[in-house]
């Protein structure tokens, strides 16, 4: 065959539905079996309209790990677990937070972000990641909302409602 050089890339989806989209993975901590959180959210592109063919990852430093493809109006949603604060490799304490992995047609890779919570002001205040967010863009990471009617979080993947992703 030859040295042909590398395969060109090709962006992710649209077969997230088909291949990855089990409902229970939504579930990280199932109705009934200890304290959980809703958390969820609309994913939309640049112009702000839905993306009804992508899949939205979550997980912690605690192991719960959830998975959502998102519907015909870019709505997803997952139960799981809020998790404990996390230590840093120098030993800070960040805030509790989810990682979060976005996947969606257009994308030649996931994105990466993540969720704080809204009433956990003061562990906010002092998380060392949200500290390097330019202020103004800080509320791109945190979810709306409480623990027990759930959290809001919407993901923005380009133009005025951005959401802060992350080199990985």
């Amino acid at each position: 065959m030859g040295d042909r050089g590398p395969t060109p890339p090709q962006t992710v989806g649209p077969f997230l539905h088909l291949a990855l989209a089990d409902p229970a993975w939504r579930e990280a901590i199932p109705e009934g079996e200890g304290p959980r959180i809703r958390i969820g959210g609309v994913l939309s592109d640049g112009d702000g309209a839905p993306v009804p063919d992508g899949l939205v990852e979550t997980w912690q430093v605690d192991g719960c790990f959830t998975r959502c493809a998102t519907d015909d109006d870019g709505r997803w949603e997952v139960h799981t677990r809020k998790p404990p604060p996390a230590p840093t490799v120098d030993g800070r304490t960040q805030a509790p937070h989810l990682l979060v992995s976005v996947f969606a047609r257009g994308l030649l890779h996931r994105v990466v972000t993540r969720i704080y919570f809204g009433d956990e002001e003061a562990a906010n205040a002092a998380d060392p990641v949200l500290a390097v967010i330019e202020p103004s863009r800080r509320h791109h990471l945190v979810a709306r909302g409480d623990e027990r009617r759930g959290y809001r979080y919407d993901i923005g993947l380009q133009g005025e409602d951005e959401s802060v992703f992350f080199e990985c």
